[in-house]
Parts: C-alpha cells; sequence; structure tokens
C-alpha cells in the first residue's frame, strides 16, 4: 500500500509551493547600489554581503536565468577552495540550484581551473567556483563559468543581478520539480589526466627538486601529486587545506617563504600558488622571482620558435613591464595590452586569435591547452620547458630582459562612493599628468581602482628608480589627502 501525505504528489500543498517560491523573489535587503559582479564574480566578506540566504538566491536567479538559455539543462559544477566560509556558499548555492530543478555537482576542494576545465568537457550548463583567489581568509566570492569554461557573460550576470533585486520574471510552471545533488570528488582525477596530457610525452621531472608553496589552498591536493608522479623530489609548504591561514603570509602574493625554502634545500626552482590556484608566480634556483611577464616571454620564446605563435601575439596588461615589453619587440614580437584582469586578457585572445596571454601577477591562458588561467598547468609547462632547454630556469631568466623599477603601492578606500567616483578627483588627474610630464618617455603611471578589493592602485615604472619611488610616494599621497581621509 502506499500512503501519500500530499494528495497532489509533489510533496508539498499548493499554497506551500507559493510560499516557498514567494520567499525566493523578495528582494534582498542591504545590496550594495554598485554592481554586485567585478572583475571576477561576486566578491566580498564572508557573513556580511556573501550570507547563505544571498547564496541561495543568488543560485536560484542564476538557475532561472541559464536553464531559458537553452533547451536541454545540463548540470551545475561547484568547486571550493578551503575557506571555512566556502561549505556554506557551495551548499547554499547547491540548495538554490536544486531548487529550481537542476542537478549539482559538488567537487570539493579543487583548483578554479579544474572547474573551468570540467565544465568545458562535460554536458554540464555552468560551472561555478567559491572562492576569493588571493584574497585573505575572511573573504570569499562566487565565479561563473559558460558551459564552455570561459567566465560568465556580463549580459547574464546583469539578468541574475535583477532578479536580486526584485527586477527579474520568472516562470512558476516546474517550481516543485526539485534537482538533486552529487558528490563527484571523483572527476579532478579528469582534469589531473588532462594536465599529463598536455605535457611532452618525453617530459620527466626527474631530478629536479622543486619547492611547492600551496597557500593552504586549493592546489593542495593537485600541484605535489602531479610533480611525484613526473618524478620530481617536492618539497611542500603550506599543504594543508586551511581555512583560517589560506593566502596569510605565503603563496603567490608573499614570496619570502619560498625563497626561503629554495635556498635551504638547494633547490632547482620553485612555484607559488594563490588561494584557488588559477594563478602562479615562479622563483629560480638563486632566489629571483619569475613573474608572469618572464613566464609570458619564456614561454611565448619557446611558442615563436616552434612557429605556434600566431603573428607573433602576446596579449598583457597594463602592469606588464616596459623590459619585458621592449625585449620581446627585439624578437620581432608584438605585445597588446589590455585592463587588468583575466577576463580582458581572455576577450583580447579571443579577438586577436592570440593563443597566450596573462598577467604580471601570474595569471597565464595558453589556448593550446585551456581557456582559463591554470597556476598548476602553467608550473608544469614552465618546468617541461627548462627541461627541453637543458639549462637552468636561473639561466633562461638570466638571458631574457632586464625589468624596469617598477612599484606598487596600494591605499585602502572605505567609502566606495569615492572609490566609484576616484576619476573625477581632480588633485589627483593633476598629480598624474604632472609624473607623466615629468618622466616623458622613460617611465609611466598605472593609477585604477581594484576590480576586487575596496583599493585604489598606484604603479609608477621608470628607468630611474629614485624617479618611480618620488612619484609613487606622490601620488599615494595625493590619493589618501583627497580620497582616503
Amino acid at each position: 500500500m502506499v500512503i501519500s501525505l500530499y494528495p497532489n504528489g509533489s510533496g508539498r500543498s499548493n499554497n506551500q509551493t507559493r510560499n516557498f517560491n514567494h520567499r525566493f523573489l523578495n528582494p534582498l535587503p542591504h545590496l550594495p547600489n554598485s554592481a554586485l559582479f567585478g572583475t571576477d564574480g561576486i566578491r566580498g566578506k564572508a557573513g556580511e554581503l556573501l550570507t547563505a540566504p544571498f547564496a541561495l538566491q543568488l543560485a536560484f536567479y542564476a538557475g532561472q536565468v541559464l536553464k531559458s538559455k537553452t533547451a536541454t539543462p545540463g548540470p551545475i559544477i561547484i568547486g571550493q577552495d578551503s575557506r571555512n566560509s566556502s561549505d556554506m556558499l557551495a551548499m547554499a548555492m547547491a540548495a538554490g540550484l536544486t531548487s529550481v530543478g537542476l542537478e549539482v555537482w559538488q567537487l570539493g576542494l579543487c583548483p578554479t581551473p579544474c572547474v573551468a576545465y570540467l565544465t568545458r568537457h562535460s554536458e554540464a550548463m555552468a560551472g561555478i567556483m567559491i572562492s576569493a583567489s588571493h584574497n585573505p581568509p575572511e573573504d570569499n566570492g562566487i565565479k561563473f563559468f559558460n558551459a564552455d569554461g570561459t567566465k560568465l557573460s556580463s549580459t547574464l550576470a546583469q539578468e541574475i543581478e535583477e532578479g536580486l533585486r526584485g527586477n527579474l520574471v520568472v516562470s512558476m510552471d516546474d517550481m516543485a520539480v526539485w534537482g538533486k545533488t552529487l558528490y563527484q570528488s571523483s572527476l579532478v582525477n579528469d582534469y589531473c589526466q588532462f594536465l599529463q596530457d598536455s605535457l611532452p610525452t618525453s617530459f620527466s621531472c626527474q631530478g629536479m627538486k622543486i619547492v611547492l608553496d600551496l597557500a593552504w589552498g586549493a592546489s593542495v591536493n593537485v600541484a605535489p601529486a602531479m610533480f611525484n608522479a613526473l618524478g620530481a623530489e617536492v618539497i611542500c609548504l603550506h599543504d594543508t587545506a586551511n581555512g583560517d591561514r589560506i593566502n596569510v603570509n605565503c603563496g603567490s602574493t608573499n614570496l619570502n617563504l619560498l625563497q626561503a625554502a629554495i635556498s635551504e634545500h638547494q633547490a632547482d626552482m620553485g612555484f607559488a600558488f594563490d588561494g584557488d590556484a588559477d594563478r602562479v608566480m615562479a622563483v629560480d634556483g638563486t632566489g629571483k622571482v619569475v613573474d608572469g611577464d618572464y613566464i609570458l616571454y619564456l614561454w611565448g620564446k619557446y611558442l615563436l620558435e616552434r612557429g605556434k605563435l600566431p603573428d607573433n601575439l602576446l596579449i598583457g596588461t597594463v602592469m606588464a613591464n616596459l623590459g619585458f615589453e621592449r625585449a620581446w619587440q627585439g624578437l620581432g614580437g608584438q605585445l597588446v595590452r589590455t585592463s587588468v584582469g583575466d577576463r580582458h586578457v581572455q576577450a583580447q585572445m579571443w579577438q586577436t586569435g592570440a593563443m597566450l596571454g596573462g598577467e604580471q601577477s601570474g595569471h597565464i591562458i595558453c589556448h593550446h591547452y585551456g581557456v582559463s588561467g591554470d597556476g598548476v598547468q602553467t608550473a608544469l609547462q614552465l618546468a617541461a620547458l627548462v627541461h627541453e632547454s637543458g639549462v637552468s630556469l636561473a639561466e633562461l631568466v638570466q638571458n631574457s630582459f632586464e625589468t624596469y623599477p617598477q612599484i606598487l603601492r596600494n591605499v585602502r578606500l572605505e567609502d566606495r562612493e569615492k572609490l566609484r567616483s576616484w576619476q573625477q578627483c581632480e588633485p589627483l588627474q593633476q598629480a598624474i599628468a604632472q609624473a607623466g610630464e615629468d618622466m616623458g618617455n622613460t617611465g609611466r603611471v598605472l593609477v585604477r581602482a581594484s576590480g576586487t578589493e575596496t583599493l585604489i592602485r598606484v604603479m609608477v615604472e621608470s628607468e630611474c628608480p629614485n624617479a618611480a619611488s618620488h612619484w609613487v610616494n606622490y601620488l599615494v599621497g595625493v590619493v589618501e589627502t583627497h580620497l582616503a581621509a
């Protein structure tokens, strides 16, 4: 005998279903007036904007918008980093997505590019990564990927945001059809196999001593396993998932401990990842930092010499060092600069047909292998390049180029309105013009608002170190006086 507590068979009464829908459709209070989606999804302090109710509604409207764009909706893949708030946000996102009838594949701890790769190479309709990348432990973020593994388009992001603000009409026809959550951590193995397959078949790390700084984050399982499997002697730093310590004085934004470990162990090279492992910074055996500019130059030169770099073109950002640009031009190459952000690099790569691009901060995208920045893949490819060259990474770097002195300072602004309108600050604009006129073609100034934090970033680059130091201090003083006060 089958006993039904609900005559309509839906598991709840029609009134209950309508009430359930109504709660979802109420606009969230206290949303900021500024756009929620930045250059890399939605980011902020966990427990402030990024709460479980917010993530639940975000996923609800994202699910509605994504479903409306396809006749046969596929699953949504969710990955996360090690932050203490990542479980909460991932579970809330899964609840919101299943509430609109979608299937969710939870990967658990994994790098951001793992989500991008699996989304692109499966029947998934979209991917979601819960991470604030290089930000401190108290922050978190939610970034979306299209079905092809690229960042969510601004058009779709705007539609989802309209839902959160109560301006989106959604269909109620299938609201009593629930999705399910499947735990698919084994899919991370498919990503690792992809990394392996992208390497030259002859490549081995035998005889290499490599230090990995895993930043207590998303790469703690993947990166050591890959280098160990290739035969390297691996020394790991910060190699457990620790939500209290992710990115704290370690990883790609703080290389001191990596440099010290390379010296202590007499290692050939080292790699430092950020919290979600979509970027990497390298250090050679002498302790010299090998940032994204050097990686682009070395990898680009390797591809150029093998006829695999269309138009000898690299895509960089406004942060790319002048020394790098002029050295690359000396090889017959061209560098096209974009705004800061791997989204902008990616867009320019699609537009121009470039196969390699990236940022000084270590986001590197190679279209020969994928469509997203991938720190682990970049580290493996750089190690393979060193192996094939027959010389050390230090020697490759020494024979590449000299950087111009470049100083970057950050000024935190508590007033978000001043952050949004910083370009209207006349004293700052005058100071920028004055610095540019003084340095002429021997240097440059870049002042910009961060796309991920409440910061004004001031960068000055000059052939003359004293000029760079003078002007960065002067400009920071102007920002502090007129915007941060």
